[in-house]
């Protein structure tokens, strides 16, 4: 099969989803394809009124129910990975989500709006990540010992904090 032949729908079907499930993520709970967002902008001429396009992600990851932490935009093979970045970095702003990721089948690229430098943070990784894994992990730590899952997800824990929580 030749990616450049699908569409953006089949690469999502095909590709991305798949590799969210091998990552771990619950389709059910965590993860919602096709989002619309907004109803569009409202278009005033003369005495016309109508709506303008609406914005739809093509993924949003939630950590739970109704608390999305990122969001996933998706573009066909003909772009690159990181294309679709910057329309999704938008539909972050507005929904005010700290990740981002970008993908075309091949592997995701990845964007941190948490990071305290304010330089975008990108890396590719060829598989998503597994944030929503470490709330099952603190779970078998003795109550003492847990690392703040809010912590954890935010960005990177410090040295201190590391050692803090070992103690």
């Amino acid at each position: 099969m030749d990616k450049k032949q699908l569409s953006e729908r089949d690469i999502c079907t095909k590709f991305i989803t798949p590799a969210l499930r091998q990552a771990g993520w619950d389709e059910l709970t965590q993860l919602r394809e096709e989002v619309s967002f907004t109803k569009g902008r409202i278009i005033v001429r003369g005495q016309m009124v109508k709506r303008g396009k609406a914005k739809r992600a093509d993924y949003i990851l939630y950590y739970k129910p109704n608390i999305p932490l990122a969001v996933i935009e998706a573009k066909d093979n003909h772009c690159s990975m990181g294309d679709g970045l910057q329309q999704a970095l938008e539909y972050a702003q507005t929904l005010q989500l700290p990740f981002v990721f970008s993908s075309n089948g091949d592997g995701f690229v990845f964007h941190d709006g948490t990071a305290r430098s304010g330089a975008i943070d990108e890396r590719r990784w060829l598989c998503l990540p597994r944030w929503h894994r470490q709330e099952r992990r603190d779970r078998t730590k003795p109550a003492a010992r847990r690392v703040p899952v809010a912590r954890s997800v935010v960005g990177p824990v410090s040295r201190v904090e590391r050692v803090a929580a070992r103690s």
